[in-house]
């Protein structure tokens, strides 16, 4: 899935004197305080850590109430969703006019009826809620459904993302993962046909524009011919 990346930082922790024998603790305890939040620094939501601490006697802050500085080295998980990106996720609801979906357990992403193709009709079988495909009767999205979808934007404060089914490679994942060689084979096809058929315009072009110019030289010779008689 896209939107996932590894970060190497240099971070500093400030301890409280009154943790200073359970510093590694402490540490993590800071750390943990930034999980599951967007961080400008980061430029993502921060989902997992791995840290050292790389100064072995820790540096005491001046003031009236003095910190302990600890110097870390850090490899942090972040997700970092940015449009057109392609994501996963749960779906947990359905309407007639939207779908609902959970990402990495955490974050809520929502597609509205005009991010979801036409391809996809709304309907309900044997009372539960659906989307189907009217061209592949087993292309079917359903709570519980894990689908991939695109990015069109992302909500850094609410951790909310705004997607979109549109493009063909999206959908249910596990008919994706079946069919997507089918799907991209009948694509690249009608591309090719597409351009073999524009190809061919050109060569009746130039045919015509080379007979054209073909009897144009005859009419001339003809004309100098009659002139020199």
């Amino acid at each position: 899935m896209e939107g996932l990346k590894v970060s190497d930082a240099n971070l500093v922790a400030y301890v409280n004197p009154s943790k200073s024998t359970k510093v590694p603790q402490a540490v993590l305890r800071e750390l943990s305080s930034l999980l599951f939040k967007f961080n400008e620094t980061f430029d993502g939501v921060v989902l997992a850590y791995d840290v050292q601490i790389q100064d072995k006697v820790a540096k005491i802050l001046p003031g009236l109430h003095p910190y302990f500085c600890v110097r870390l080295e850090a490899k942090l998980l972040l997700f970092s969703p940015k449009p057109n990106m392609l994501l996963e996720g749960k779906v947990v609801k359905l309407t007639q006019t939207s779908i609902h979906v959970i990402v990495l357990g955490f974050s809520s992403a929502v597609m509205t009826d005009e991010d979801i193709r036409e391809e996809f009709r709304y309907k309900t079988k044997h009372g539960e809620e659906q989307y189907a495909s009217r061209f592949h009767k087993r292309h079917v999205i359903k709570v519980g459904t894990t689908i991939r979808f695109s990015v069109k934007s992302f909500d850094e404060e609410i951790l909310h993302i705004s997607g979109s089914l549109v493009p063909t490679n999206t959908g249910s994942i596990g008919w994706l993962a079946k069919h997507m060689e089918d799907v991209s084979r009948i694509d690249r096809r009608s591309t090719k046909r597409g351009r073999e058929s524009e190809g061919e315009s050109v060569i009746v072009e130039h045919s015509e524009a080379y007979s054209l110019h073909s009897d144009q030289i005859r009419t001339s010779k003809k004309r100098k011919i009659k002139d020199e008689s």
